[in-house]
Order: structure tokens, then sequence, then C-alpha cells
């Protein structure tokens, strides 16, 4: 289970991280773009840390408001789920 939990992990942040790269591309060829909401759905869905490494090493959507506090209120709700699944497992 923890495998695949993994596997799933590892997935959603590569298609997160490759929509913010399209995303990237299409804007500077003036193309169509990936909707904000399907960037933010992917990172809701555990891609969060694909999304942030594709800000930085992308440089995209790092000062678009309120994409940026949406993003960042995702990770936060997501390390607060973390945390207490952490508390709650047993040890």
């Amino acid at each position: 289970m923890l495998e695949l939990a993994g596997l799933y992990l590892i997935a959603i942040n590569a298609v997160t991280f490759g929509a913010f790269a399209l995303d990237k591309r299409a804007a500077g060829r003036r193309a169509r773009r990936v909707p904000e909401r399907r960037l933010l759905t992917l990172a809701a869905l555990g891609g969060s840390p694909g999304a942030l490494i594709g800000q930085q090493v992308l440089r995209h959507k790092t000062r678009k408001e309120p994409f940026r506090t949406w993003l960042w209120t995702i990770v936060g709700v997501q390390a607060l789920g973390l945390a207490a699944l952490a508390y709650l497992l047993p040890r």
C-alpha cells in the first residue's frame, strides 16, 4: 500500500510539473493556456511539491495573485493534514 502511495505521489507531481511547463511554454507563444483551476486542482490532488518546484524552476506564476495565495493555502492544508496524520498514527 505504501509503495502504491509513493508511486501516486511521484506521478501526480510529475504531471503537475509538466502542466506548469506546458503553461509556461504556451504563455510565451500566446497559445492556449492550462487553466489556473486545473493547475490548482493538480496541486490539491497531491502535486503541490511539483507545483512549487515548477514555479521556481520555470519562474512561472510566482507573482500572480490570487493564484499564489491559493497555492500556498493548499500547501498549508496539506502540511496540517500530514502533521495530523503523523500525530494520529501509532508509534
